[in-house]
């Protein structure tokens, strides 16, 4: 006996099945391939059939070993179509030389005279007269089992058959780990998508606060450009808070690029923001100490931003409002009317110092004030589509949409403005678009 068959016989246990079989790591990615007890497939049964036909054998199979049983996910030449006839005990099946092998084939011409063969207990139920099996290989190299075929009759296997037999086994082991590579995809992605989901609903608040005095309504759609919007953290934000005495503060922006720098940017803007509020600063200064802050901390993306702070007077609401590179903020008076509102300001995180010049306002009763990101005038259809308009839902588009909605609370304007983006870009967003609407509330008017 070669020192290689010493080995083999030390690792077999009493029974004489080799202990390789119950190999934890083995075990684990013969579960892995999820294909234990799942009924045929005709990828496999094809590549069944064809080792069948080509070796002349009449069986073939392609099994899954785990620690009891050797499972037929295909097999050729044998009625077995429930899954409880689709397998046989690892003892009483060839498949366990096979994996004592580890990941050598295992070629036997005549089964009932070979000495490792003629006392298996399946040699005469199951007549196998020549048995050649290749082994299936998991990620790690494990043998996940046997691509074989099996003739009634002793023969020897051809070179032409080893060969045939060894490239479909290895057709097989890709197929599998392909099939696990896009499950493992798939799992990621959906992990990616559930983490950016979370941690963009942090980015904004889960529901605006009641403002006395005051209707509030934001809405946030993300870009859906090449089919990512799923898994890409969008940079627009925005937040509704109070700050000292009877003032509130509202803030929307927009921080270049998507990703998880891009959040790490709109959390630190949203919560400086936050925790110098109360400073009593003008918009402007607030804005220029966001953006000291973020050239002290190195920010990696800049962003534009527009604040505005406000409080409830007994004629509506009065305050006054900053630009940070940001589009103008729009009033829609309640007749209808529309006006933008803001001094053009320098985007935050490039330059210092900036120049930001604060705008006073007031809203009377029915009076709106409309914050948004620029995904608002931008919408358009998807490149290609065969009804693509060529224009752009742009700012005069905005204004008219705003226009058409006088009389409108804040929540049915903002409904408003998303359903005539989505008629224009046919649910198709070529950027995020956050919008964010205060109202006066008019008692004449529902």
């Amino acid at each position: 006996m070669t020192g290689a068959g010493v080995r083999e016989r030390e690792r077999r246990r009493v029974d004489g099945l080799p202990v390789q079989i119950w190999d934890r790591a083995r075990l684990a990615a013969v579960m892995a391939t999820g294909l234990l007890d799942t009924g045929p497939e005709r990828v496999f049964e094809d590549l069944a059939g064809l080792a069948a036909r080509v070796t002349g054998s009449g069986r073939a199979f392609i099994t899954l070993v785990d620690g009891q049983r050797s499972f037929w996910k295909a097999c050729v030449g044998v009625e077995a179509t429930a899954l409880a006839d689709r397998q046989n005990p690892v003892e009483e099946s060839f498949c366990h030389f096979l994996i004592g092998l580890d990941g050598e084939p295992f070629i036997v011409d005549d089964v009932p005279n070979d000495p490792r063969t003629r006392d298996h207990p399946s040699v005469g139920p199951m007549g196998i007269g020549a048995w050649a099996g290749f082994p299936l290989l998991g990620p790690g190299a494990e043998v996940l089992g046997s691509f074989c075929v099996v003739d009634d009759t002793p023969r020897p296997w051809t070179p032409s058959d080893l060969l045939t037999l060894e490239t479909l086994a290895r057709s097989v082991s890709a197929e599998i780990g392909l099939r696990q590579s896009l499950t493992a995809a798939r799992k990621a992605h959906n992990l990616s998508a559930a983490l950016a989901r979370s941690l963009q609903q942090g980015l904004l608040p889960p529901t605006l606060p009641r403002v006395p005095g005051v209707e509030a309504a934001a809405s946030y759609f993300p870009a859906s450009r090449a089919g990512r919007s799923d898994i890409e953290v969008g940079g627009d934000f925005y937040d509704l808070f109070p700050t000292r005495g009877s003032s509130w503060g509202v803030i929307l922006g927009d921080v270049c690029g998507k990703g998880v720098q891009a959040a790490q940017v709109s959390s630190m803007a949203r919560y400086t923001i936050r925790a110098v509020a109360n400073e009593n600063r003008s918009p402007a200064d607030l804005l220029d100490h966001l953006n000291t802050a973020m050239l002290v901390q190195e920010a990696p993306r800049f962003l534009t931003a527009v604040y505005a702070r406000f409080r409830a007077t007994p004629a509506g609401l009065a305050g006054a409002l900053a630009l940070a590179g940001h589009p103008p903020a729009l009033i829609r008076r309640a007749d209808g009317t529309v006006r933008p509102l803001g001094a053009p300001g320098q985007l935050l995180g490039v330059f210092d110092p900036t120049s930001l010049t604060d705008t006073r306002f007031r809203l009377a009763p029915g009076d709106l004030l409309l914050l948004y990101t620029d995904g608002a005038t931008e919408a358009r259809a998807r490149p290609g589509a065969p009804d693509r308009k060529m224009d752009v839902f742009d700012d005069a588009d905005l204004a008219r949409t705003l226009a058409a909605t006088a009389g409108m609370n804040a929540t049915d304007t903002i409904d408003h403005i998303n359903h005539a983006l989505a008629t224009r870009h046919g649910g198709w967003a070529s950027d995020d678009t956050a919008l964010l609407a205060l109202r006066v509330p008019d008692p004449h008017r529902p």
